[in-house]
């Protein structure tokens, strides 16, 4: 599935399970919840904190993809093409940054 896809199924779900969208400031606030709920794994799983039991059972697929459902509301409520701004971004990224990383000493194994 595509991001602009992606999108309409989320328009879809909220349109047949969510009643509406949640105003932009309750969705960025929940995305910034969520976003903290991706750093708790990374932070125990792959960092240096030490995961408790009831940390092992988390799904990090699963929080990524609360994430990216919300990020995806916000697009949707604010009329963003996230297709498109991907692409361009992407885009942008490919040429201002190939070199760059290319020439990173810190990169370099």
């Amino acid at each position: 599935m595509n991001i602009e896809n992606a999108q309409k199924a989320v328009d879809e779900w909220i349109n047949e399970h969510g009643v509406r969208y949640f105003n932009e400031l309750t969705n960025m606030a929940q995305l910034t919840e969520e976003v903290g709920e991706v750093a708790r794994i990374i932070a125990r799983r792959y960092g240096e904190q030490s995961e408790k039991e009831s940390d092992k059972e988390k799904d990090l697929g699963e929080e990524l993809a609360d994430v990216m459902f919300v990020v995806l509301c916000l697009a949707n409520q604010t009329g963003v093409n996230l297709q498109e701004a991907f692409d361009k971004k992407l885009d942008i990224k490919t040429k201002r940054d190939h070199d760059r990383h290319h020439n990173n000493e810190k990169l370099k194994q």
